[in-house]
């Protein structure tokens, strides 16, 4: 009866971690993220591109199943990007759409301008700009909830520039007022109608920085949500600048991030306060914790077990105590025998003697059998939990054998009489349960080290990564039976498998990197393509023409072109001791000689008069 109590209990407790580990019906979330900047024929807007960026990561850290981003788009992008972006909004339950740039209202329209529209004329912005009528097209085949934030309420200059092709349109400063005509729809403007926005003196501007902050949270309601971007961007900007909403939703909370669902606890185990206590007591392990846990449970099978400890603890004491007994009656039978004591005194400390040996051994077989029977005992016990956990898994009951009401003591092993019995050295019951949640982490991937029974620092991190990534909180200082069941209900991987350098981790292996030929594998595990060398030029001292050649084919190349010129040699030396003169006749120039000078009689020189002339004295 109390096996099927037992029994009952752990069904119940592994149907209710089954159901809980079942994921929700999921919803398809997508947004579209526009961040126009760079303007062709605008000033340039410092802020909606980083607005987009950082509107962006928030989305998909969020867990939106589609995050198309794009920044600064012409006419022609943003009509394909709208025209995409329908097809995801069609089987989707959440569609978002937030764009940040140029915006302007025309006849209470309210108009999103791309970065190559001229808008010269107030007739120009039905073609060159899309209106918010045109983004809620978009976004209408959702099932769920439909949400646009537009972040363009910034002061136009196309506003003050384009010409009014009629007197009686209005063109206003800010953007219109707004009612979505399809229900749970919701636009919210980053100013309130009629007004203009900041665009702030940081990265991003005042809205967009409030709505990182609140637009994710989990569980968020999204008109609170808003309501907090609005106070916060009021306390930026001096309330200069009201964000404001439009449409409505239910009565239901409605949160652009489902609260995580917190799992359904386990119901109560009627024996885990009772095994806790026991476990504590076994760890302590003295005739005292084990008296204790007797008086507090006095009956039930963890009593039982407790007592067969005590038993142990009781034969133990015996063995010291006729052990050191049997030691004294030795001695005193040597030092009678070194006194050459009377053969009576003799004989009788050799009867104290054997006496005292006789009880040591007999102590000895009884610390034995119970040391056995308690630890067949623990194993009963280990085996009894594991094999109930096995029989809600696809393998099958556990044997009859591993049930705890089988707790046959085990016979004493026989010995010689006499003889020293050697004392018994199982493994501990603590071991045997660090060697089963040992094995059951590497199993889910989250002990690596050998299953030696050891709990030390190894064993300790592996069961800290255990709770880290299944959310549970066993205390990781001892291994325990908690722990060991909820380690046995996964049925595969928990930690994430983690690789070494030069390793890609796939699936529950590790395999090597192989890179192509040509690429290395640098630090952060990735397969680089290798610099080539870029050729040096050397100069080759033996191609390279003499300097008399140079110097022959520069005279040659000056004196080609002038056909009516007589060729002239180039004196290459200058004679040592000259004046430093040069003189030149019709044929070759030379230093002037020692002692001698030039004096110009008139004319053009050599070919066409006197010219210089060497005089010497």
């Amino acid at each position: 009866m109390r096996l099927y109590t037992h029994l009952r209990v752990f069904v119940l407790l592994a149907a209710s971690v089954l159901l809980a580990s079942q994921p929700a019906w999921a919803t398809k979330r997508v947004a579209l993220v526009v961040g126009n900047s760079n303007y062709q024929n605008a000033p340039l807007l410092p802020n909606p591109a980083n607005d987009a960026a950082a509107i962006a990561a928030t989305l998909k850290g969020a867990g939106f199943d589609v995050v198309e981003s794009r920044l600064n788009l012409a006419s022609s992008d943003m009509r394909r990007a709208l025209r995409d972006f329908a097809d995801q909004a069609r089987d989707a339950d959440v569609a978002v759409v937030y764009y940040a740039g140029h915006g302007i209202e025309i006849d209470g329209t309210n108009y999103l301008i791309p970065t190559d529209a001229r808008l010269e004329r107030d007739t120009d912005i039905y073609d060159e700009a899309f209106s918010l009528d045109r983004i809620l097209l978009a976004i209408e085949p959702a099932r769920q909830l439909r949400v646009v934030i537009v972040d363009a309420c910034r002061n136009n200059p196309f506003a003050d520039t384009m010409k009014r092709t009629v007197a009686s349109r209005a063109i206003s400063r800010g953007l219109a007022r707004v009612e979505p005509a399809v229900s749970n729809t919701l636009i919210a403007f980053a100013a309130k109608a009629g007004l203009t926005a900041l665009d702030g003196n940081s990265t991003n501007s005042p809205y967009a920085t409030a709505l990182v902050k609140y637009i994710a949270k989990p569980g968020l309601d999204l008109r609170r949500a808003f309501g907090f971007v609005r106070d916060d961007v009021l306390q930026a900007t001096g309330n200069r600048q009201e964000p404001y909403v439009y449409g409505s939703l239910g009565g239901d909370d409605v949160a652009l991030v489902p609260k995580a669902e917190e799992p359904a606890p386990p119901p109560a185990n009627a024996s885990s306060e009772t095994r806790r206590d026991y476990e504590l007591a076994l760890q302590v392990g003295n005739k005292a914790a084990m008296s204790a846990f007797l008086t507090q449970h006095p009956d039930g099978y963890y009593s039982n077990l407790a007592k067969l400890q005590l038993n142990q603890i009781d034969a133990e004491d015996a063995r010291v105590t006729a052990t050191r007994k049997a030691q004294e009656a030795e001695q005193q039978q040597a030092r009678l025998a070194s006194e050459g004591a009377q053969r009576a005194e003799q004989e009788k400390a050799a009867a104290a003697f054997k006496a005292a040996e006789d009880a040591r051994i007999a102590a000895e077989r009884t610390k034995q059998a119970a040391l056995e029977q308690a630890t067949e005992a623990e194993r009963k016990r280990t085996a009894s939990q594991s094999s109930t956990v096995a029989m809600l898994s696809p393998n099958g009951p556990a044997p009859d054998s591993a049930r705890p009401d089988n707790l046959a003591p085990a016979p004493p092993s026989q010995t010689s009489e006499g003889a020293k019995v050697a004392a018994l050295n199982p493994a501990a019951p603590q071991e045997d349960l660090a060697k089963l949640v040992q094995s059951e982490l590497s199993r889910v991937g989250c002990f690596t080290g050998s299953v030696d029974g050891e709990w030390n620092a190894a064993s300790r991190r592996s069961l800290t990564l255990f709770n880290r990534h299944a959310g549970t909180k066993f205390d990781v200082k001892l291994a325990s039976l908690d722990a060991l069941d909820a380690i046995k209900l996964k049925p595969a991987r928990v930690c994430p498998l983690i690789c070494e350098q030069g390793y890609r981790a796939d699936g529950d292996q590790c395999r090597k990197i192989t890179c192509a030929e040509g690429s290395f594998l640098n630090e952060d595990n990735e397969c680089e393509k290798r610099r080539g060398k870029k050729p040096v030029a050397k100069r080759n001292m033996d191609e390279r023409p003499s300097r008399a050649s140079r110097s022959d084919r520069s005279l040659r190349d000056i004196s080609e072109p002038q056909a009516d010129v007589p060729r002239r040699r180039q004196a290459t030396a200058r004679p040592s001791g000259g004046s430093g003169q040069i003189v030149c006749d019709a044929y070759l120039c030379r230093p002037v000689r020692r002692g001698c000078h030039l004096d110009y009689r008139g004319g053009g020189g050599p070919g066409g008069g006197t010219g210089n002339v060497e005089v010497c004295n």
